[in-house]
């Protein structure tokens, strides 16, 4: 069965990309982990081989902050448009479920998403209507959906602890089975930098040297 991994993303340039991270890093350190987290998703999506791999983009594919950033091929690349990311969400879950049996909605900055991963989040979500993997922080990862509903997505106070509750009490409200993944860890704000993979953590060192270990710093 197909499924397509959409992947929302900004643009990793200095001042628009991990703005959070900034007092911690600056914005040039912000936007140099910014592009390597999106090259592990866009890796990672591909490497899964479950169906198509969209990058849902802001600004826009053909704006010039996207110039100089490389992208793998086999991606296709779409404007996520107006309005908050509930908004952006929706219209990409809803276009998506016209075409495909089932989607996985993921963002760029959790270090955890792999092959394995996805691979195993579309294979639960075979028989449930919907699949989330929560972050340690109250949000989410992983959103699969074979079904829409724009609750899901409508009034939701984004970037807070209450999100991935709500999203579960919604999915309730709507008699859907909801499978729920294991836990999963964002990096988002400056504390979170304790769990960056070693390979991640080099980009801010400026070292591109490879182990298997990762940095607790």
């Amino acid at each position: 069965m197909s499924t397509r991994i959409i992947i929302f993303a900004k643009a990793p340039v200095a001042g628009l990309a991990k703005t959070r991270l900034i007092p911690a890093l600056g914005a040039d350190r912000a936007a140099n982990l910014a592009r390597q987290m999106l090259s592990s998703t866009l890796n990672a999506s591909l490497t899964a081989d479950i169906g198509p791999v969209e990058l849902c983009m802001t600004p826009a594919p053909n704006s010039i902050e996207w110039q100089d950033v490389p992208l793998p091929p086999g991606i296709e690349l779409r404007d996520q448009g107006n309005g908050d990311l509930g908004c952006r969400m929706a219209r990409a879950a809803h276009w998506s479920l016209l075409k495909n049996e089932q989607v996985l909605l993921i963002g760029t900055d959790c270090p955890q998403i792999s092959p394995p991963l996805l691979r195993q989040a579309a294979k639960r979500l075979t028989d449930h209507d919907a699949l989330l993997h929560p972050t340690f922080d109250g949000g989410y990862a992983l959103l699969g959906l074979r079904r829409f509903h724009t609750s899901l997505f409508d009034d939701m106070p984004w970037s807070t602890d209450k999100v991935a509750t709500m999203t579960q009490e919604r999915i309730s409200r709507l008699g859907w089975r909801c499978a729920l993944g294991e836990r999963l860890q964002d990096i988002d704000e400056p504390n979170d930098l304790f769990w960056l993979p070693s390979i991640w953590a080099r980009v801010l060192r400026g070292s591109t040297t490879e182990n298997n270990h990762d940095v607790r710093a």
